[in-house]
């Protein structure tokens, strides 16, 4: 029981930052751009994502627009494209996998094959987490180092926006739901005796189809047969040695 869940806790978890990966390569708010002019009715706010750009105005209209070229994107958005979309492929192939090898299902027999299918799926799950940790590490690099150049513009100063924390979280996620689900190991050999395995298994006895018969090879001719009762008497009567008269040894 305690084997099963915790590879239910694992398969809750990597969910959650499954879900929190697509919420991160969704929204578009990787960096938020705040611009206030002379006064506030000429403040807006825009929003850089993956997919689209919006922008805010102070009014409350918002108004976005997709990205219809992938080269009008910085060299990290572009690269965070592919590594967030390669990062939810492997989470879910590894989610699914893992209700494959889970105890509670049976569609594996053996307790070691499940274990080993459970593992796998916790590694892809872990891969998963590095893929979206680069790209958000990578982006927030980027925006924090325009930032603090001071070349930069005021009106172009760009901070860290919500995807980026939530990636970062999503990542922490998927990397304790994949630790939880690769920590189960297949069950070892079988030590019977020891308390919490079986005992050893009986195996039936068939006699023998052709039963040897055995008898005496030799018996001395003299030996009587041992009864319980009476008692022993020697065949021979017993004498004293005789004497020798002694004599010259050469």
């Amino acid at each position: 029981m305690g084997r099963i869940g915790k590879e239910v806790a694992g398969q809750v978890i990597s969910f959650i930052g499954l879900v929190g990966v697509s919420v991160t390569c969704g929204i578009p708010m990787w960096r938020v751009t705040n611009y206030i002019g002379a006064n506030i009715v000429t403040g807006q706010i825009v929003w850089d994502g993956l997919w689209m750009n919006c922008v805010t105005q102070s009014t409350g209209q918002m108004q976005c627009k997709l990205n219809d070229s992938v080269m009008r994107l910085s060299t990290d958005l572009q690269a965070a494209r592919a590594l967030v979309i390669i990062s939810i492929l492997f989470g879910f192939i590894g989610f699914i996998i893992t209700f494959i090898g889970a105890q509670c299902t049976g569609c594996l027999d053996k307790d070691s094959s499940k274990a080993k299918v459970v593992i796998v799926g916790g590694c892809l799950i872990i891969v998963a987490a590095i893929l979206v940790l680069i790209p958000v590490c990578w982006s927030a690099a980027t925006t924090i180092s325009d930032f603090m150049n001071p070349l930069t513009i005021e009106t172009q100063r760009r901070e860290l926006g919500a995807s980026i924390y939530i990636g970062w979280a999503s990542a922490a996620i998927l990397l304790i739901g994949g630790i939880i689900l690769t920590t189960s190991c297949p069950p070892q050999k079988r030590m019977y005796g020891y308390p919490g395995y079986p005992p050893a298994p009986m195996y039936p006895y068939a006699a023998p189809v052709n039963p040897a018969t055995y008898a005496s090879v030799y018996m001395p001719p003299s030996s009587r047969p041992y009864s319980g009762t009476g008692s022993y008497v020697p065949t021979k009567p017993y004498a004293a040695p005789t004497t020798y008269s002694p004599r010259q040894y050469l």
